[in-house]
């Protein structure tokens, strides 16, 4: 049976402004210390992957209107994944959860979101108890796949300290990404107008 703490949405929204203070501030320190302009980088293979959409799944993506990338660019993560018909199911859940305006309003924040079959593919009992306890374990659930700071694929691979608490590992390189060994990366570098979004083909679940 799966067993989970039950955080409240006060403490997930006070770790979230903290997480995201910290960032801020170490950019705009970074940003007073800088002296004189550094040339851009040269393009790669590498810095090209990082500048769009990447996955399979990604020509599910409509060209133009609601949820097309220029589309999901302009909006707020939550707000985004509203408009993209592979993640209703994970749109039910944040409003369960009540978690819409804490995500939308979230400055800088990588998410990593279960299509819909990935939440086809937990066990029914467990999806079931969790969406019935959404100020608990879905709650806590859904925090642990959202990470300050909004990783660009060259970033993705290593260890990952969530809004939940826990940690995530992601392995690979390039377009080829797995989290926490089994939850693969089938559409990834999605921007919002807040986030980073990596579509993932399986739930990812907390240890504590």
């Amino acid at each position: 049976m799966l067993r989970l703490p039950s955080p409240r949405r006060a403490a997930v929204a006070g770790v979230l402004g903290i997480a995201l203070l910290g960032a801020a501030c170490s950019s705009s320190n970074d940003a007073g210390t800088s002296g004189s302009q550094t040339p851009a980088p040269p393009t790669t293979a590498a810095s090209m992957t990082a500048s769009g959409p990447f996955g399979a799944a990604c020509s599910t993506v409509p060209a133009s209107g609601p949820g097309s990338l220029d589309a999901l660019a302009q909006d707020p993560v939550a707000t985004a994944a509203s408009t993209t018909p592979e993640l209703s199911t994970l749109v039910t859940a944040v409003q369960k959860a009540d978690l819409v305006d804490t995500l939308n309003s979230a400055q800088g924040i990588t998410v990593f979101a279960p299509t819909n079959d990935a939440f086809g593919a937990l066990p029914k009992a467990t999806l079931d108890k969790a969406l019935g306890d959404p100020k608990g374990l879905l709650t806590t659930v859904l925090t642990y796949h959202v990470v300050p700071g909004q990783l660009a694929p060259d970033q993705l691979a290593g260890s990952h300290k969530t809004l939940q608490g826990d940690t995530i590992q992601v392995s690979g390189s390039g377009e080829d990404f797995t989290v926490n060994g089994n939850s693969a990366v089938v559409c990834g570098n999605i921007k919002t107008a807040n986030a980073t979004v990596y579509l993932i083909d399986q739930v990812l679940l907390p240890k504590s």
